[in-house]
C-alpha cells in the first residue's frame, strides 16, 4: 500500500480551556477521496488546518508526504477554504497569475475565458469556480476542500465533483469536508467527527453496518406524527411514510396502539447513520 499522503497521529488541539479536536488520529491515501463529515463545531476545520500545517497541534503528530510539514510539503497541496482564498478585489485571471507565481507551474487560461470583474463582483458560483480551478492549476498530490460546494447549485456542486475525481483517479488524494450526505456517498471512505472527536471511519458500507430504519405507513400519517412526537420519537416524514431508527420499535407500537398502520424494515440511510453517530446513539 502506497505511503499516505497526509496523516494525523493522535493530533488535540486546544485553544484555551476549550479542545476543539480530541486525539483523532486519520490518514489520506493516494488516489482516494476521503469525506470528513461532522456538524458545525465538530472540529473538522480546525483538524484541518492542523494538517496543512498552519496550526500546530497541542499534542500529537501531523505528517505530510511522510514528514513534518514545510514550506516545501505545503507546495504539493492545493487547498480550499470555505473562505476560497481569492483576492476579492483582482480579476479571476489576475488570482490564477499570483497563484502561478506562488507554485511556480499552472496553465494559463485562454484569453476571454475569464470574467474580467473583481472577484468580489462575481456570483458566489463563479467565484468557487474560480477557487477550484486555482488549486488544482498546479496539479497538486493532495487536495484539501473545505465545504467546496456550499451555497452552489446543483449542476455547479456535479462538476465540482468531478474534477475532484479526476484529481483522484489521476493518482492525487482528495480531502473534503461537506454537509451534503449524497456528496458523502460518494467518497472512498468516510471519516465522522463530533465534539472534536472522530466517532465513526470506514467506507460508506461499514458506516452503515447494516443498521435498519422503521417505515411507518398509515392512512393518517399526521395524527400518527403527533402520537409519536407526544412519546418524545421524532419521525421524519418521507413521501407519505413515517421513519424512525429500529430501536424505537417498542416506543412506537406502544405509541401507535389502536391506530391503524404497518410497519416494515429497510436500510438506514447516511444521513440517519450520521444524526444517530453523532448523538451517541449508534
Amino acid at each position: 500500500m502506497a505511503e499516505p499522503l497526509a496523516q494525523a497521529l493522535g493530533v488535540t488541539r486546544r485553544f484555551g480551556d476549550a479542545t476543539a479536536v480530541r486525539d483523532v488520529s486519520l490518514e489520506v491515501r493516494p488516489g482516494e477521496v476521503l469525506g470528513l463529515l461532522g456538524a458545525n463545531g465538530a472540529g473538522k476545520t480546525t483538524l484541518l488546518r492542523m494538517l496543512l500545517g498552519l496550526l500546530p497541534p497541542s499534542d500529537g503528530q501531523v505528517r505530510l508526504f511522510g514528514a513534518s510539514p514545510s514550506f516545501a510539503s505545503r507546495r504539493r497541496i492545493g487547498y480550499m477554504p470555505q473562505g476560497l482564498g481569492l483576492y476579492e478585489d483582482l480579476t479571476p485571471a489576475e488570482n490564477l497569475a499570483f497563484a502561478r507565481a506562488v507554485y511556480g507551474s499552472g496553465q494559463v487560461p485562454e484569453a476571454g475565458e475569464l470574467a474580467e470583474l473583481p472577484v468580489g463582483r462575481l456570483p458566489l458560483g463563479v467565484q468557487r469556480r474560480v477557487a477550484f480551478r486555482q488549486v488544482l492549476q498546479h496539479r497538486p498530490d493532495l487536495l484539501v476542500l473545505d465545504e467546496p460546494t456550499s451555497g452552489v447549485d446543483p449542476l455547479m456542486r456535479q462538476r465540482l465533483w468531478q474534477e475532484a475525481r479526476a484529481a483522484a483517479d489521476a493518482g492525487a488524494g482528495v480531502l473534503i469536508t461537506t454537509h451534503h450526505m449524497e456528496e458523502a456517498e460518494s467518497c472512498d471512505r468516510l471519516v465522522v467527527m463530533a465534539d472534536g472527536r472522530v466517532v465513526a471511519q470506514g467506507s460508506l458500507a461499514e458506516i452503515l453496518a447494516g443498521e435498519e430504519v422503521l417505515l411507518i405507513d398509515t392512512p393518517d400519517w399526521a395524527g400518527a406524527m403527533s402520537l409519536l412526537e407526544r412519546a418524545g420519537l421524532e419521525p421524519a416524514l418521507v413521501g407519505r411514510s413515517l421513519r424512525l431508527p429500529a430501536r424505537d420499535e417498542q416506543r412506537l407500537l406502544a405509541a401507535l396502539e389502536g391506530v391503524p398502520h404497518a410497519v416494515r424494515r429497510a436500510p438506514a440511510t447516511l444521513e440517519e447513520r450520521f444524526v444517530a453517530i453523532a448523538l451517541g446513539l449508534g
